[in-house]
């Protein structure tokens, strides 16, 4: 697959999956709410590892810059 993703996308991602984290170990989250965000930042770590976001597909969107697929 090529990949869709820009970095800034991706560190976005990371660290939103790294807050929601944060929230469920310090129990600021739970019940529903904890299992729905952590499907959510399991499915953000997982397209910002491999740089693919299927929901990106159908649009035809990209958040690549012009430099990054240069290189």
């Amino acid at each position: 697959m090529k990949k869709n993703m820009g970095t800034i996308d991706r560190i976005i991602r990371i660290i939103l999956a790294i807050v929601i984290a944060v929230l469920y170990f310090t129990h600021s989250i739970n019940g529903t709410a904890a299992i729905i965000l952590g499907i959510i930042a399991i499915i953000f770590l997982l397209t910002s590892l491999i740089g693919v976001c299927p929901a990106y597909i159908p649009f035809k969107i990209s958040t690549i810059c012009k430099k990054e697929e240069k290189k």
